[in-house]
């Protein structure tokens, strides 16, 4: 189970028919082509394509013309995303179904990874699979079975993505996936109320961050910071997310990789300093762990739990990712997330700008085709457009790196749209989240287990350290 899969908690496409047809329009080489379009009147059977003239651009279907040439075909999506999300993704693509006249099939499964491995094994592979993280993914290209990506796919990567969201999808210089969904790991959660009642202010840097959390145990009306690593098997994860927050903004993007293909041991005099770092600020029994007790009950705490001191006012703040939005109703009945809410996030200031300007860190998902049928490389190149991306955003509850997403399509005060500011950020340093991307011994192994005894039984630093190098597999 990855990291994205154990955090996900829990109208009309925008513009419709008319605003479509207005962009093409407006994109028309020439007056009396705009003509053409503003004249023209559909009859009741030019609302698909015919099986015959496939490739007529039907009037309002103008936006989806280079997928045109497959009408008939069906294309199969397997994924880890179920309900709610799967009936907002077929509602987001089902203009491209009418134009296209390409059906889509989309199947969830909380079996997902043990499931496509299988269906690989058996020669019966999905056309279409959305991979959680990078490492499957070179997983499954070592084992023969994904395609690279189609000429649009590549172009929509380059031109709508961050360039480390493009090396993600790419193994052995070869680009296989663009990324769907993102979500953003570098977020700190407090109290608006809390905030304003007292007087404090969002920290801007560094610095501010750490005299905002002694101003808290000056006044004494909050511990600073609360957390929770409990999470059943995968119990340690926020810990490594804390860890990977600090490496990213003291060492920059190369060090990070360097960590991250362990170029870089554990024991490293870096990762080292990162430890003593995350000491000084989740260790610290000043600081922590506000509503629950001493350092040591954050290893006890429920992740899910964590935030609940932070709206009753007994904890100043929280580190999580943008999908604990999803939290604070089960913490609180009709608790309110945005900017004059109950709770509401800011972005972890920035420790080096000099090697890491605007960092972050998060994960997604990466659309990966296993067959290279023209309507497969259709419904890929699409999957990757801004035009995709902005329908199912419109939708609500879903947030896209992709750049050529308006800002304003998100609800406004949104997790999700300040989760966008950042993701889409092209001169910002995003990374992905580091334990997704080590090996499974790693990553969801002794990186968990070591970190959580680093906090519950005061386990040494280089002891823990070492532990984890030892855990990595030889080559």
């Amino acid at each position: 189970m990855t990291a994205a899969t154990r955090r996900r908690g829990a109208a009309a496409i925008a513009g419709g028919i008319a605003t479509l047809t207005l962009l093409a329009a407006c994109s028309s080489d020439s007056p009396a082509d705009e003509s053409a379009v503003a004249t023209a009147e559909p009859s009741p059977t030019q609302q698909t394509p015919t099986q015959e003239a496939d490739t007529e651009v039907v009037a309002g279907c103008q936006v989806y013309a280079e997928y045109l040439g497959s009408q008939g075909a069906s294309v199969s999506i397997f994924t880890s995303i179920q309900a709610p999300q799967q009936g907002l993704f077929e509602q987001s693509w089902s203009e491209f179904e009418t134009c296209t006249g390409i059906d889509i099939l989309y199947e969830g499964s909380d079996q997902f990874e043990a499931q496509l491995s299988t269906r690989i094994a058996d020669g019966n592979a999905p056309d279409i699979a959305f991979i959680p993280r990078p490492s499957l993914l070179a997983e499954l290209v070592a084992g023969g079975g994904p395609v690279p990506a189609s000429e649009g796919t590549v172009s929509n990567a380059d031109t709508y993505w961050n360039p480390a969201w493009k090396s993600y999808g790419t193994v052995d210089e070869t680009f296989y996936a663009a990324p769907l969904g993102s979500h953003m790991n570098s977020f700190v959660w407090y109290s608006p109320k809390t905030f304003a009642a007292n007087g404090y202010t969002i920290p801007a840097t560094w610095d501010e961050l750490w005299a905002l959390s002694d101003l808290m145990v000056a006044d004494g009306v909050v511990k600073p910071w609360c957390g929770g690593l409990e999470s059943g098997s995968q119990t340690g994860w926020p810990s490594t997310d804390w860890l990977e927050e600090i490496m990213l903004r003291m060492f920059g993007g190369v060090v990070y990789d360097q960590w991250v293909n362990h170029e870089l041991d554990f024991d490293s005099p870096q990762v080292t300093a990162a430890m003593d770092v995350l000491a000084g600020w989740m260790k610290n029994a000043n600081y922590v762990n506000g509503g629950f007790g001493d350092v040591q009950t954050i290893a006890t705490t429920a992740f899910q739990d964590a935030g609940g001191p932070i709206l009753n006012g007994e904890c100043g703040m929280l580190q999580q990712s943008s999908l604990y939005a999803n939290s604070w109703g089960d913490l609180q009945v009709g608790a309110t997330v945005g900017p004059d809410g109950d709770a509401y996030a800011f972005y972890i200031p920035v420790i080096n700008d000099m090697v890491a300007p605007q960092p972050v860190v998060g994960d997604g998902e990466f659309v990966t085709a296993f067959a290279d049928r023209p309507e497969v490389a259709a419904v890929q190149s699409y999957l990757s457009s801004a035009e995709f991306a902005t329908s199912k955003v419109s939708l609500g509850t879903w947030v896209s790196a992709n750049n050529g997403v308006p800002l304003e399509t998100y609800a406004e005060g949104s997790i999700d749209k300040l989760s966008a500011r950042y993701l889409t950020d092209m001169g910002g340093t995003f990374r992905f989240d580091a334990s997704e991307l080590m090996p499974a011994a790693v990553g969801a192994g002794a990186m968990l287990t070591e970190m959580t005894e680093w906090f519950a039984q005061g386990k040494p630093t280089a002891e823990v350290l070492q532990a984890i190098d030892a855990a990595w597999p030889v080559p």
